[in-house]
């Protein structure tokens, strides 16, 4: 099992500076205080610790004669400030290819110019550089938050907008935030942020992942450099992330299983760390670590430049690989099992005839003197397959033969390697004819999950199962999903699939059926799929329209959440369509349930109604006859007498009875009266009086 290390793992010129700068300070005798942890390292903050050093989260905290040192990532401009109108000592220690974003935000935004920065919000260099633009500022994490946030802020796709990127930002997710810019704006300042330290090692990484059954990264886990290593690791193979040599000892049993192990580490992981591990690796292995040449990294001078050139493409690690990785035998034999299946070479597969079935193995007649028999280990890729439930005597299967024993008279067949075969050879077929393939969710592993196809395993990255940003993978496991082969490497007999990819393709045939045949009215069952301040976007088969806040409800809401929630299954129509935009606005409310139409028929002019009070103003007041419809009482209307304002006679909140005595459906007026029942009482009054008069003249006669 050979251990590889990536050329530049471990320190990075602007994490290497920052360390440097502070242990000197350090050795001198000054006494240091970080303005925040220097870097995301908690072994490194320890050590620095440990020296003396101590960590404040505000420049006012610092004690008289201690100098202040700014950490990494940089501090927001008011810091800056602060920390110079305390005239503390300072030390920046601010890496300088984040010093250099802070100088374009500076020099090119503007009121009318707001910046958008591509990266984690909460991340400290972020929150940083924002507070250098003179206007507006927005954070966007991949393109689909990006999207969303144009949607909001619709005006800067054709005003000027400056964007820059967090220096670790994930390269695929710049380059696809990049494509989405091109396509909503028309006027971009872009400036590409990301260090080249980060672009060198994401790409390092993704080549040595490519090449190794297994990926390990060492780094702390708040670090976001190390973050977006995993993150390209796992989309290739397993990866696992630990913080030292502690985190590899749960993990040895599983590494074990693993032929080709790959390691790299985190911009911000000290050498000594890098060391404890990979040692701690090879005493549980055996196995020697094979240390790949480092690329010769930038100067000083270079780094601190205004214009800091990328750094060379590191050469592709398969070359490295050859070099020290010998052809095992099991890839020997894959490769000539390939060449077997293509040539159909008898001597190799054989068809067997069951004749028994026991705990153990499977015997089979392959027609030859020798005894054939398959292991129960050889059965099936599928571990919960039973031969004793699955097969019946006489059963006939495809064989591969592992070896002949002409002196014990029997020949070792694998039914499983045959079917790994096929299906290898099924799955490079299916990718290129770029047909559909469908599979089993059979285990869900770091980055991804992992799908039987007729036999073959092919891995899924979470970014391509086709389910939303941080929503756990597990809903997926023992599901039957589809997917395409987007990537195959013959030499390592692995694929990666896409399920997005088909969904997509799915979603494009449902849109060019939908426009095809949409009309106005149309009515949709639908899945609500996210929820914004302004509206709800619901999934109608294939393809996205919104119900605007408005239409959810004939009452008035704050949020759309109030009435709908993401996931839930409602009824909607089309209420407008812009074919040329591709936009669909979509009705919800229900003429049914229209309050002014419950108005017209339950309550008509006239009809008593009780009222709740729910504002006023200085000629009346405001009552709720029916959620959605208020109704104006009229100062006139309060009493049978004068009042001088509302609130003489009424209070918010009060539920009154008043009486129905005009309404305006075209404009939606309603108006009420109070005074117009107070003055029945009198008369019913007097009506109550003269049959009581009737009454007793009847009994005195």
């Amino acid at each position: 099992m050979p251990i590889l290390l990536a050329k530049t793992a471990g320190f990075c010129f602007g994490v290497r500076r920052a360390v440097e700068m502070t242990e000197g300070l350090l050795r001198d005798g000054v006494p240091v205080v970080l303005l925040g942890e220097l870097i995301h390292n908690r072994q490194v903050t320890g050590k620095l610790k440990a020296q003396g050093a101590c960590v404040i989260d505000e420049p006012a905290e610092a004690k008289p004669g201690q100098t202040v040192v700014i950490r990494a990532h940089g501090v927001p401009r008011e810091i800056n400030a602060e920390i110079e109108r305390l005239g503390l000592p300072c030390c920046d220690a601010t890496c300088p290819f984040v010093r250099k974003i802070h100088r374009i935000v500076a020099a090119h935004s503007a009121p009318d110019v707001p910046l958008l920065v591509l990266g984690d919000p909460a991340h400290p260099e972020v929150i940083g550089i924002r507070s250098y633009a003179a206007g507006a500022s927005a954070t966007a994490q991949n393109a689909e938050e990006l999207e969303f946030l144009l949607e909001r802020n619709e005006n800067w796709r054709d005003s000027p907008l400056l964007v820059v990127a967090q220096t670790t930002f994930h390269l695929d997710a710049w380059k696809k935030s990049i494509k989405k810019l091109n396509l909503l704006c028309t006027n971009v300042i872009l400036f590409d942020t990301i260090c080249s330290a980060t672009q060198s090692r994401q790409e390092e990484a993704r080549q040595l992942a490519a090449s190794c059954d297994a990926m390990v990264v060492i780094g702390d886990r708040l670090s976001s450099n190390t973050a977006k290593l995993l993150s390209v690791c796992g989309e290739l193979c397993p990866s696992y992330l630990v913080e030292g040599c502690d985190g590899i000892l749960p993990l040895a049993e599983e590494l074990q299983s693993f032929r080709t192990i790959g390691c790299t580490a985190g911009a911000s992981t000290p050498a000594r760390t890098i060391k404890e591990v990979l040692k701690t690796m090879s005493d549980l292995t055996n196995e020697s670590i094979q240390e790949i040449e480092t690329l010769p990294e930038r100067s000083g001078a270079e780094a601190i430049a205004d214009e800091m050139p990328a750094a060379e493409a590191a050469a592709p690690v398969e070359e490295a690989l050859a070099a020290v990785e010998p052809a095992g035998e099991e890839d020997s034999f894959s490769a000539q099992l390939e060449e077997s299946l293509k040539s159909m070479n008898s001597d190799q597969k054989v068809k067997g005839i069951v004749t028994a079935v026991n705990p153990s193995e499977i015997q089979v007649d392959i027609g030859r003197k020798q005894t054939g028999y398959v292991a129960v280990s050889e059965y099936s890729n599928d571990p919960n397959a039973d031969p004793s439930k699955e097969l019946k005597l006489g059963d006939v299967l495809d064989l591969i033969i592992l070896k002949t024993n002409d002196a014990e008279g029997t020949v070792q067949l694998s039914k499983k390697r045959f079917d790994a075969g096929k299906a290898w050879m099924d799955i490079v077929r299916s990718q290129e004819e770029d047909v559909t393939v469908e599979g089993k969710i059979v285990e869900v592993i770091k980055g991804g999950v992992l799908a039987f196809a007729n036999g073959a395993r092919v891995f899924i990255p979470g970014s391509l199962t086709g389910l939303p940003r941080n929503m756990p993978l597990d809903g997926l496991l023992h599901e039957t999903v589809r997917f395409r082969i987007t990537e195959v490497d013959r030499q390592r007999r692995r694929a990666v699939g896409s399920i997005r990819a088909v969904q997509q393709e799915e979603r494009k045939s449902a849109q060019e059926a939908f426009w095809s045949t949409a009309e106005v009215g149309q009515a949709f069952r639908g899945k609500v799929k996210s929820i914004m301040s302004y509206g709800a976007f619901v999934d109608i088969g294939g393809l996205d329209g919104m119900v605007h806040i408005s239409e959810l409800s004939w009452g008035r809401i704050k949020n759309p959440s109030e009435v709908i929630q993401v996931g839930d299954e409602i009824d909607v129509y089309v209420k407008a369509l812009d074919p040329e935009k591709k936009k669909i606005s979509l009705g919800y409310r229900k003429a049914e349930d229209n309050p002014w139409e419950i108005l017209r028929q339950k309550h008509p002019v006239d009809s008593v109604v009780e009222a709740q009070i729910v504002s006023f103003t200085t000629f009346g007041a405001f009552a709720r006859v029916l959620p959605g419809v208020d109704g104006l009482i009229h100062i006139s209307q309060i009493a049978n007498r004068r009042i001088e304002k509302p609130q003489d006679e009424l209070k918010i909140g009060q539920t009154v009875q008043v009486k129905i005595v005009g309404v305006d459906f075209e404009k939606r007026r309603v108006s009420l009266s109070i005074r117009a029942l107070l003055e029945d009482e009198p008369e019913q009054a007097a009506e109550g009086e003269a049959d009581e008069v009737v009454a007793s003249s009847s009994s005195e006669d």
